[in-house]
């Protein structure tokens, strides 16, 4: 079975609808900043804090082109690592590509309070920029799911509808 790959900005369902869409299919579920936090034996906001950015999107793309090397996965990104033209075209050759697209009131909403995702410490018009920047590339995706208003098992029915009526 081809990898599934959801993309993202933070905050938009991706692990949530992931974990239901393996279930689903009897796949197995991986969130890549969970295996990063693994490995690195810190929390994202830690290694952002103690290695930098750079450290951080370096492990990202060592992990997704590990994933890439399997079949059968349902595979979490973080927000930035969809986001990179590279790591895109990598996931589309390896696997069907999913974005949860969701406007940024609405993550503004979902993520507010938490300090665990260093990209929130920014202003609001960075945070912006990010946003329509990162868009760009998400919009390069096999699928784009509207994943705003609706029930994480109606997006994750609609991911598992996509993945097996596929071209």
């Amino acid at each position: 079975m081809k990898n599934i790959y959801l993309v993202g900005f933070m905050g938009s369902g991706k692990s949530t609808a992931g974990k239901l869409v393996a279930q689903r299919l009897g796949m197995e579920f991986v969130d890549i900043d969970s295996v990063i936090e693994e490995r690195e034996g810190m929390e994202i906001s830690r290694i952002f804090a103690e290695k930098g950015e750079r450290y951080f999107r370096e492990r990202e793309r060592e992990i997704i082109r590990e994933m890439g090397e399997k079949t059968g996965l349902v595979v979490s990104t973080g927000g930035g690592l969809g986001a990179d033209r590279s790591n895109m075209e990598f996931m589309k050759k390896t696997g069907v590509v999913f974005w949860l697209d969701v406007p940024l009131e609405e993550i503004l909403k979902r993520t507010e309070g938490d300090d665990t995702r260093p990209l929130l410490k920014q202003s609001l018009e960075d945070l912006k920029k990010l946003y329509e920047e990162r868009k760009k590339v998400y919009s390069l995706a096999h699928r784009r799911i509207t994943a705003w208003e609706k029930t994480p098992e109606e997006i994750a029915g609609e991911i598992v509808d996509g993945y097996l009526h596929r071209d």
